[in-house]
């Protein structure tokens, strides 16, 4: 029998790691708060085929764009995805955020009517939750939404945006804002949409990191992460690639 050569091996090795990097079920980033499913639920879960029909709409946080969502672009495109069913929504980070959800409204109804779908999935990061939640609740767009996936989403506010108040997002973005007050006043995950968070005490942005936690939500405690390092985790991005498709 013939030989591998030692250099060959560890190409074939290094392959395998990132093929489990991307697709591993498990996760050291992932949710230390959630209970492991039983054998049942377990089995149930292997048994459902993962649907990625569904398109999928990118919300990018303050000062974002759409360059932000290369990365999860390609995990989604990794998971089954036709990059025809992956768009990402640009907003004014510096105009108002009420204005910027009635944009991802008209957003939403173009990418269904270009997709044929009746229902597309959101996946947010930062300032994006904030847009989505008022788009969600407020407009009543959790109508048009099947899965709301929000990183590092200041959905509660964050302390952070005292540097930046001079802006009208900004002063939505700070804690206790009559804006926050609007998105988080009784049920915060509303319709049959499944919400689902990641937040961590790495964030360093979202202060309190708690602040992305949504009641009713599938909240996941990722162990360490920053707020930035979220946009290349293929791991979460992964998870929620997932979470989308399930």
């Amino acid at each position: 029998m013939r030989r591998r050569s030692p250099r060959r091996l560890l190409g074939v090795l290094a392959a395998v790691t990132v093929a489990f990097t991307l697709f591993g079920s498990a996760s050291t980033a992932g949710a230390a708060g959630t209970a492991a499913p039983s054998t049942a639920q377990s089995a149930q879960a292997a048994v459902q085929p993962l649907s990625t029909s569904t398109p999928v709409v990118f919300v990018h946080g303050y000062t974002g764009n759409a360059s932000n969502w290369v990365t999860a672009k390609s995990v989604f495109q990794l998971n089954g995805w036709s990059s025809s069913k992956l768009f990402a929504y640009e907003y004014n980070s510096y105009g108002n955020n009420i204005t910027n959800a009635q944009g991802l409204a008209t957003f939403v109804n173009n990418v269904k009517s270009q997709t044929g779908a009746s229902k597309v999935a959101i996946v947010n990061h930062s300032m994006g939750g904030l847009v989505s939640q008022y788009y969600l609740k407020v407009l009543g767009g959790n109508t048009s939404v099947s899965h709301l996936a929000s990183i590092a989403g200041a959905n509660h506010g964050t302390t952070f945006a005292s540097a930046c108040l001079i802006y009208t997002t900004c002063q939505q973005m700070y804690p206790g804002s009559s804006f926050i007050s609007q998105i988080s006043s009784g049920d915060e995950t509303p319709g049959d949409t499944a919400y689902a968070t990641w937040y961590s005490a790495c964030d360093g942005v979202i202060l309190p990191y708690t602040s992305t936690k949504l009641n009713g939500a599938t909240n996941h405690n990722v162990a360490c992460q920053t707020h930035i390092g979220y946009l290349t985790d293929t791991i979460v991005l992964g998870q929620i690639a997932r979470f989308v498709a399930s």
